[in-house]
């Protein structure tokens, strides 16, 4: 079930939830919301409205509600007891993260999964996870990394948490508590068939942009081809410094080869000093390719059909959608297209700082978990 409500402060947001969620029915609540939410207050509101329902989510640069894509929204949405069964765990800091902590933290979770659900024979078709993780961290890559690493072969996606694009503090909600520079971790068996997925729409132009200085730290590049990163981007994309904004970014993505294929490494913003900083991690050495947005609508529309012929139709897709996207599709006036076929398909979800996908950090892709209709045997 998805619901959403556009009250303005968490009190009235939740009672509008309230109206339509019978926490009896429910054994887990996924919410996404805007920034301008008190994420302390929400989390009381939700322990309150909803006692003994666990409540896990993240903030948001922007939602996607059954509705379409909005803004200043809390979107909600509930797991049925029957046919689900999740287990969820926080990681209250990501910045002291250890790949052991991590995959500690991550095991401890299959096995309350496995006390809770049995053995299975075919578990591979029917488990997820899901991890939110605080968009301004700079750690999505260890954290998820160490995670998939330990989860010995459950698939797991998820989303960056976001700031609106202030990119300044996110939060994250974990059974009525909400949380800094934290990652919340759900594992989920169901009925369902379900399928993790990751689509993006952009082609490698032969544009190349060598990163020769940069603070991988705070994922800032200094230098491009050895001159100030800003103006080598901005001449490699033909426009001006004056030009670059996160909208120019959507447009002219910037991607790294790994084992055959290409994955972006977005560009946040523009400093004063003509450095740029990253949604992904960067370092010395990188070589950029500059690419070529292909048609997002049409690109999404083939991965959302592939996935509702493969499991016999779709019941609910959660989605993790970059905020890059969700610039691009307004400048390129197809958000109402973007809309429908997101309707179409069941999508709900929220536009991330960037998407993680098995053990990747990744960005300016549409990814998620598709979840089917249950199989009659």
């Amino acid at each position: 079930m998805s619901v959403w409500s556009s009250a303005r402060t968490p009190q009235a947001a939740v009672a509008d939830l309230v109206a339509h969620v019978d926490a009896a029915l429910y054994g887990q609540m996924l919410a996404f919301f805007p920034p301008s939410m008190d994420a302390e207050a929400l989390g009381r509101e939700f322990a309150a409205a909803f006692p003994g329902l666990p409540v896990a989510g993240c903030s948001t640069a922007g939602e996607i509600t059954p509705d379409g894509i909005a803004a200043d929204t809390v979107v909600v949405l509930a797991l049925p007891r029957c046919g689900f069964r999740v287990v969820t765990d926080v990681i209250p800091d990501v910045r002291a993260l250890t790949v052991e902590s991590g995959a500690a933290t991550a095991r401890r979770l299959r096995a309350a999964l496995e006390r809770l659900c049995g053995e299975r024979p075919d578990a591979a078709g029917h488990r997820f996870g899901l991890i939110l993780i605080d968009g301004m961290s700079y750690r999505e890559e260890t954290c998820v990394s160490a995670v998939a690493m330990a989860l010995d072969g459950i698939p797991i996606v998820g989303g960056s948490a976001g700031d609106g694009l202030s990119f300044g503090t996110t939060a994250q909600l974990h059974n009525g508590a909400a949380f800094r520079n934290a990652a919340v971790l759900m594992l989920v068996e169901t009925d369902h068939p379900v399928e993790v997925f990751r689509n993006d729409n952009f082609s490698p132009t032969d544009r190349k942009l060598v990163v020769t200085r940069c603070d991988p730290e705070r994922r800032i590049v200094h230098e491009l081809n050895a001159e100030p990163a800003a103006q080598a981007y901005a001449a490699a994309v033909g426009v001006g410094t004056g030009d670059l904004n996160p909208m120019r970014f959507a447009s002219h993505p910037v991607v790294v080869r790994i084992g055959g294929n290409y994955y972006c490494r977005s560009i946040q913003r523009v400093n004063p000093d003509d450095s740029l900083s990253f949604f992904c991690a960067i370092d010395d050495g990188v070589v950029l390719t500059v690419a070529r947005p292909r048609d997002l609508v049409s690109s999404a529309e083939a991965e959302l059909s592939r996935l509702d012929q493969a499991l016999g139709g779709l019941d609910l897709v959660i989605g993790f959608d970059c905020v890059l996207r969700r610039l691009d599709a307004a400048r390129r006036r197809i958000r109402p297209r973007v809309e429908e076929l997101y309707r179409r398909h069941n999508v709900t979800g929220f536009f991330t700082y960037g998407e993680q996908f098995g053990g990747m950090h990744l960005n300016q892709t549409f990814s998620g978990v598709a979840i089917g209709r249950p199989r009659t045997h």
